[in-house]
């Protein structure tokens, strides 16, 4: 790529790791040790004479040190060096330095996102900050250092974002990148008044083009979905960009996986068989065609478990609406990438050479319909009715429960400095018979730490006790409904709903309403009931969720419930 600035604070080390070629091992990859040889028992005896002399054993070399294991020094996590031996560093320079960091972008698993300006040129940048604290594990820190070493090697590409800088201080990594700010894929379209299969077709393109160039570059991505596809301007002709590496990994020719990773709609049959290529790119992208063309995803059940059966059923529905209207070209293009046996699949040069995106501009300019444009709106939209709840319910606390909430907080704030610790949030659980797991306690805290200090001030520790009360109390829930029921009718009507979600100004977002209503109203009579309510409020722990690694146990979990039931054995 480019040319790119790698920073640190500290210049390596002599005892750093060497420095990482650019295909270096994945994760959790063995490291050969020289063999220990066995030590001599009882008394030393002198050598039998032997006819000829024996030559000395050759010493075994000593291993290179394997670039993504992680040991942190006497001085604590923090004191470690993330990116050593990934990319060069620049001593003594700091990220605010050269960029002043401003508002908030975004917020992930590892860190946040904010906008950085070049004090120099007053270019707008991205950086995103990841502090070390939260890289717990061996894994944490492989997924960064590979996803800064992935960024580094890739090359100038139109749609891949640019990392344009590496810094790293005593308490975070920093990554500079270019800045994104036209918005997601989905929500591009859907803003548009019209929508045509000569639309879908040039994101499409821009898609393949990304898994051609990750592929070219021996870089399998793993985890595309329209979420990583973000527009880098607000212009009508802003460039497409693929933004997220953080599952993406190194791989050589005839290389196979075994690690499930990914989104469960985008996940090809071979990775939930935990044997797999890069042609598992082609399956995604041909999911996101899937859906750019009809605004459902080809395989969709209520559950995960049945979101995977009916992947490596591999049944494609290309007859209901609006597949009749669209042209042979794009249903031939997505029966290629869909194509149940990798070795069959198109690669993303043959993609890009197909006829249909070969004539991208030709395409047919016909509108696809509302229904489509509706059925992409509720498919990116957030459930805005589920955190309103949630800021009712803290809202409408009684006296006696704050009191409870505040005498909870003083018992687990064992050293009175007015925050609660990770360590002092467990004991304090089990004191009061919590039956919260560690791993789920440590990923409540991690979403409840707002502020990202690693500790929960008063206000973040009534937010985790609500969480935890709403899991298990239906009196806060019925609180909740009963504020939006303003007429007590037992149900939330859709006026209701709509002052429910109304902005400051009194404006309620009308697709937002709707989508609500198609997410929570399971039967369908156009009104919330409080079994539909508390069904919504119950359903998925999306804190859990957002987990790189919650996700790795909870999808091993899924294959092998998948073994036992006999679905992997489905037709291959």
């Amino acid at each position: 790529m480019g040319n790119v600035c790698f920073c640190g604070t500290t210049s390596t080390s002599p005892d750093q790791p060497e420095e990482a070629s650019a295909k270096a091992p994945p994760p959790g990859a063995a490291t050969k040790r020289p063999a220990t040889p066995p030590s001599s028992q009882g008394t030393s005896q002198e050598p039998s004479p032997s006819p000829r002399a024996q030559p000395k054993p050759r010493p075994k070399a000593k291993p290179k040190p394997n670039p993504y294991e992680w040991a942190p020094p006497r001085g604590g996590a923090t004191a470690a060096r993330v990116l050593d031996g990934v990319v060069p560093h620049h001593p003594r320079l700091r990220v605010t330095d050269k960029y002043h960091l401003g508002r908030e972008l975004g917020r992930g698993e590892f860190g946040v996102t904010r906008l950085a300006t070049d004090r120099a040129t007053r270019e707008r940048l991205a950086c995103k900050s990841i502090p070390k604290r939260r890289l717990r594990t061996a894994v944490d820190v492989a997924d960064v250092r590979r996803e800064v070493a992935i960024m580094a090697s890739l090359p100038d590409h139109p749609a891949l974002v640019r990392l344009r800088a590496a810094y790293e201080d005593a308490e975070a990594v920093h990554l500079v990148m270019e800045l994104c700010d036209g918005g997601e894929l989905f929500d591009r379209i859907v803003a548009r008044g019209r929508y045509t299969e000569r639309a879908a077709a040039a994101a499409a393109r821009t898609v393949a083009e990304v898994v051609r160039a990750c592929h070219a570059h021996g870089v399998m991505h793993r985890d595309l979905k329209p979420e990583n596809f973000l527009y880098a301007g607000k212009s009508e002709d802003a460039q497409l960009k693929a933004i997220d590496f953080g599952l993406s990994v190194f791989f050589k020719p005839g290389e196979r996986f075994t690690e499930i990773v990914g989104s469960p709609y985008y996940m090809a049959p071979e990775v939930l068989r935990r044997n797999y290529g890069p042609e598992v790119d082609i399956w995604s992208a041909g999911v996101i065609l899937y859906i750019l063309l009809c605004g459902v995803p080809p395989f969709w059940a209520e559950t995960e478990q049945g979101v995977a059966r009916a992947i490596l059923r591999g049944s494609l529905d290309l007859q209901r609406e609006p597949w009749p209207r669209i042209s042979d070209g794009a249903k031939s293009l997505v029966r290629q990438m869909l194509q149940m046996d990798p070795r069959k699949r198109p690669t993303a040069q043959q993609v890009l050479e197909h006829p249909w995106l070969q004539n991208a501009r030709k395409a047919p300019n016909v509108p696809l319909g509302d229904v489509v444009r509706a059925r992409l709106q509720q498919f990116s939209a957030m459930n805005k009715l589920k955190k309103k709840a949630m800021r009712v319910i803290a809202e409408h606390l009684s006296v006696e429960e704050v009191e409870v909430i505040r005498d909870m907080f003083a018992l687990m704030d064992t050293d009175k400095d007015g925050r609660v610790t990770l360590q002092e949030l467990k004991a304090g659980l089990k004191k009061v018979g919590s039956k919260l797991a560690e791993p789920e306690m440590e990923l409540l805290m991690e979403a409840a730490d707002v502020n990202g200090n690693g500790y929960l001030d008063y206000g973040e520790f009534v937010a985790v006790t609500i969480h935890l009360q709403r899991l298990s109390n239906d009196g806060h829930l019925r609180t909740a409904f009963l504020f939006f029921d303003k007429d007590s009718s037992g149900y939330i009507e859709r006026a209701e709903l709509a002052d429910a979600l109304a902005d400051e100004s009194g404006h309620t977002d009308e697709a937002a309403l709707n989508n609500v209503l198609r997410e929570v109203d399971t039967d369908k009579d156009g009104r919330i009931s409080f079994d539909e309510f508390v069904a919504m409020m119950k359903a998925g722990t999306d804190w859990r969720k957002a987990s790189r690694q919650y996700s790795r146990e909870r999808f091993k979990t899924l294959s092998n419930s998948l073994m036992k039931d006999g679905s992997l054995g489905m037709a291959r």
